[in-house]
């Protein structure tokens, strides 16, 4: 029952009747992955969607020339690999560890044959997933239509509103990320998104200690944000 309660605190799962939740329950299972492992490798065979519930995850594509880039950083409560869900291609990308994580892993195959017995569970399932692409639509305009200065600001407040702790004079994002790693998710290098580090640091927005990040002022990152 411990995972039943759980699966019920999943944004994709949240509004399904316990029976409904149950059904999910029997066919999901857990994998726990130390730190820096590979969840799966961008193009292996899809096996399922899976969930955050505990630790952090990214989610990375491999360039040409074989630079990393970052698509995501999850936490616990967040999917991925939902793309996968009644589709039984390949992944589109590949996962990683970022810390010790236990991984729920919902298969393709099983879950399908809850759906057929549960046709509301995926009239449901869709609603959600419908959603979550308005959603990236509207991230793609805003990387389209923001510059570098407010996709950064962006990309910072979403860290510290998933990760962030509060220390003394403001919000520690929690999570080791290099400058590559933000610049990644900001969609710039790492030479420009430096130089935007070094300009809120001036201004008394941020501050940076090492790998890690303090935001001092969020009313004035979330300006930043509006820019």
């Amino acid at each position: 029952m411990v995972e039943l309660e759980y699966l019920k605190h999943l944004p994709i799962f949240e509004e399904l009747a316990p029976v409904d939740l149950a059904a999910i329950d029997n066919v999901t299972v857990e994998r726990r992955y130390k730190k820096n492992m590979i969840i799966f490798m961008e193009g292996e065979p899809g096996e399922g969607f899976h969930y955050v519930k505990s630790g952090k995850v990214k989610i990375v594509k491999m360039a040409q020339d074989g630079r990393e880039h970052i698509i995501n950083i999850l936490g616990p409560g967040e999917v991925f690999a939902e793309v996968l869900l009644f589709n039984r291609g390949p992944y589109p990308a590949t996962s990683v560890a970022l810390e010790d994580s236990v991984i729920g892993i919902i298969k393709n195959v099983e879950l399908e044959n809850v759906v057929v017995d549960n046709p509301r569970i995926a009239l449901h399932i869709i609603r959600v997933m419908n959603k979550k692409l308005l959603h990236a639509q509207m991230k793609i305009k805003t990387l389209a239509l923001s510059d570098t200065f407010a996709r950064t600001a962006q990309i910072l407040g979403r860290l510290a509103q998933q990760y962030g702790r509060e220390v003394t004079g403001g919000i520690r994002i929690d999570i080791d990320m290099t400058r590559q790693d933000l610049a990644n998710l900001v969609g710039t290098t790492r030479e420009t998104v430096s130089r935007v580090l070094s300009s809120m640091k001036k201004d008394k927005v941020i501050d940076l200690a090492e790998q890690q990040i303090i935001i001092l002022d969020e009313q004035r990152l979330s300006r930043y944000q509006e820019m």
